[in-house]
């Protein structure tokens, strides 16, 4: 296991690839942990891939504590082991904290957006567009450049600050033919505002750049190679024999009225294989002499190249990971879009409640294996159903407090299925203020022709000498029963998405009790793959700056820590010019 105390560095290709090496030597022992999926966790007992003495340690821990996994937080009383996994994870991924452009950029000045400039926006969104919208002009006039190619430029946001507060030539690039139309209307609306505030204060008609609006699917680096050639050449001829498009906003200029300069690649969360494309752009573009890109969506990219070194694809780049042959797949991939700061800023509610969703999803695998197994093989997704559950949870929750008459628990329907109107699994005790009488009660009135319950029930009435253990096994039982309710559910809307007809036979119950001592297992399972997730996104940004790296002197390159990682996780841009331009 590589060094916990060890410090990396990719200031060059010998030290990155290094930092590559000791992350793939850690990894490959774990890959089973990586490339399981959730979904298989009951199915597979995917708990016997973790060390038992891990799994004993982490099934008693607290959430908060199961939380601060993935940020490298550990307790001085686990297994001398386990301390290491997560102490070495941490050493190994690239650091996260936002770091001072004093160095890079000695003259950077971020200027906040106006309301108008930032009028849609939240405030992740603004605070990526203020600071990246400074940082692209600063290296646009290093590189002496004057247009802004961005790439996946979504509604604008960022296209439109570099035009408007920065004064830029910019082209933005969507393949979303709506969200060019939504960039194009709110660029004319913008330039209406600036021009009537310009005339308000006596400067007269001045010249207002706004972006220009290219749709197009960019499916290749060649395609954005091709485009970016033809954009600078004002050929947009050739723009349209790609397939592509330019729209105007109405009273703009005219689509060949953008500044020929040295173009400037910008990506902010470029999608999948459309960083990838960027990066190879600007290396074979001559006419790019400069880029900024921040990378997300690691699940969409393509690693399919390892048989086929000519085949281009998203992972691996550098010509060091092909020859290393860390393969990755789509499981890990998904991981490396975990982030350790949105862990650490889940409430312990919301922590349980998604660790019961994993479980539920994980339990409804076993109801298809056992009552569906054909299914199986075409690899089922329900999509979102946890956030829909989640919906009808809190609306259940707000019914059950404002109950009819008042009452705090609503009266049980022996002939339905649910209970009532009853709270989420993880506010039932800080919610439903009963009585120890009451508690017994409802327990009983909930527990109805259900064996399971009704002896978790009868239990209560045996120990009557501690009304403290009483009211705790009372709302364990509570508890114990809305979570089969919800899994029932879960397993409903399952089959409904999956418009598979719901058998007679399918005894839910018989699963969920078969599967409810192995629950608990769930949360310290999720939370060390979810650890591993940033050594897994260090590794595929340590290539793609590897990939620039190994073209030697001709590129400078450099992955910078871009935003507050508190308010956008996926912070770490790569910055990268050609040789000899500026300081």
């Amino acid at each position: 296991m590589a060094n916990p105390n060890r410090k990396y560095s990719c200031e060059s290709a010998d030290k990155t690839l290094e930092w590559m090496n000791a992350i793939a030597d850690f990894l490959r022992p774990y890959k089973p942990l990586i490339d399981s999926h959730v979904v298989n966790f009951l199915k597979e007992r995917l708990w016997e891939l973790v060390d038992e003495q891990w799994m004993e340690c982490l099934r008693k821990e607290s959430v908060d504590n199961l939380l601060g996994i993935p940020s490298g937080l550990v307790q001085d009383y686990w297994p001398t082991s386990l301390k290491e996994f997560v102490m070495t994870l941490r050493s190994l991924a690239l650091p996260r904290e936002q770091k001072s452009f004093h160095e890079m950029l000695p003259n950077l000045r971020v200027a906040s957006l106006g309301t108008v400039l930032s009028q849609g926006m939240n405030s992740k969104k603004k605070h990526e567009v203020e600071i990246l919208a400074a940082v692209v002009n600063a290296i646009a006039h290093v590189a002496d450049a004057q247009t802004i190619i961005d790439v996946g430029s979504g509604q604008g946001y960022l296209a439109q600050a570099l035009a408007f507060d920065y004064q830029l030539s910019v082209i933005a690039i969507d393949a979303s033919l709506h969200h060019s139309t939504v960039t194009a209307a709110r660029a004319e609306r913008i330039k209406k505002h600036y021009a009537a505030k310009l005339r308000k204060s006596g400067y007269g008609d001045i010249h207002l750049k706004v972006p220009h609006v290219v749709t197009c699917h960019v499916l290749s680096s060649d395609t954005l190679t091709a485009l970016s050639s033809s954009l600078y050449n004002k050929n947009i001829e050739e723009a349209d024999s790609l397939g592509c498009s330019m729209l105007e906003g109405k009273g703009s200029s005219s689509a060949h009225g953008y500044e020929v300069s040295s173009l400037v690649l910008v990506g902010l969360h470029a999608c999948g294989d459309l960083s990838v494309s960027m990066l190879r752009t600007f290396v074979d573009c001559e006419q790019v002499k400069a880029l900024v890109g921040i990378g997300c969506c690691y699940n969409l990219l393509s690693e399919d190249c390892f048989e086929n070194d000519d085949i281009p694809c998203g992972f691996p780049m550098s010509i060091a990971a092909k020859v290393s042959r860390l393969s990755l797949g789509k499981n890990a991939r998904d991981l490396a879009c975990q982030s350790a700061e949105r862990w650490r800023k889940l409430t312990k509610d919301a922590a349980l409640q998604n660790f019961d969703l994993h479980a539920f999803r994980a339990a409804f695998q076993m109801l298809l294996e056992r009552y569906y197994p054909g299914v199986l093989n075409s690899s089922p997704s329900i999509g979102r159903q946890g956030k829909a559950l989640r919906r009808k949870q809190l609306r259940r929750s707000i019914e059950f407090q404002s109950g009819p008459g008042g009452s705090e628990l609503p009266a049980s329907n022996p002939n339905s299925d649910f209970i009532g109107n009853v709270t989420s699994m993880s506010m039932i005790s800080s919610q439903v203020h009963l009585t120890s009488s009451r508690y017994i009660d409802a327990a009983a009135a909930i527990s109805k022709d259900d064996s399971c319950m009704t002896y978790l029930t009868s239990k209560f009435y045996c120990d009557m000498e501690s009304k403290d253990i009483m009211e705790s096994q009372a709302a364990q039982s509570f508890q114990t029963r809305e979570k089969y309710v919800l899994f029932k559910e879960f397993c409903e809307m399952g089959l409904s998405r999956l418009s598979l007809e719901h058998l007679r036979d399918i005894d839910m119950l018989k699963i969920w009790r078969e599967v409810q001592q192995f629950l608990e297992l769930v949360g310290p399972y999720w939370s060390l793959r979810a650890a591993v997730g940033q050594l897994v996104e260090t590794y595929i940004l340590l290539d793609r700056l590897l990939f620039l790296q190994e073209k030697g002197n001709l590129i400078e390159a450099c992955l910078f820590p871009i935003f507050n990682s508190d308010i956008s996780p996926r912070n770490i841009a790569i910055i990268a010019r050609k040789a000899g331009l500026g300081s």
